[in-house]
């Protein structure tokens, strides 16, 4: 018998899927053309149909924090356990963490507390 092959995507099958309706569509402009600034949440979604800077399969659904730019990518960094991971992302993989995700107050809130 041959060994399996171990690929980058290895076991992504149902992981790396589009539905039906998506697939071989570019991905949204607001996703491509959002600015992260450092600090910002993000969380990792991988696009399949954008191969490069694809992080590991190991990241998906994971929220990191941005911290520069190189080039197109963004420099995010997560925490693993007890190790602090630094990934480049191309921002197709990438979709901002809402304020009210992170248990901050919206805008304006303040006010009306008061009132």
């Amino acid at each position: 018998m041959v060994k399996a092959p171990r690929g980058y995507r290895h076991r992504t099958r149902k992981l790396l899927r589009k539905h039906i309706r998506e697939r071989g569509a570019v991905p949204p402009l607001s996703l491509i053309m959002h600015e992260y600034k450092p600090g910002d949440k993000v969380y990792i979604i991988i696009n399949p149909s954008v191969h490069k800077a694809m992080p590991h399969r190991r990241y998906h659904g994971k929220v990191g924090t941005v911290v520069g730019k190189r080039g197109k990518a963004y420099i995010v960094q997560l925490r693993v356990g007890s190790k602090v991971k630094t990934l480049f992302v191309r921002p197709e993989h990438l979709r901002p963490v809402p304020p009210e995700a992170l248990g901050k107050q919206p805008t304006g809130g303040e006010e009306q507390q008061k009132a």
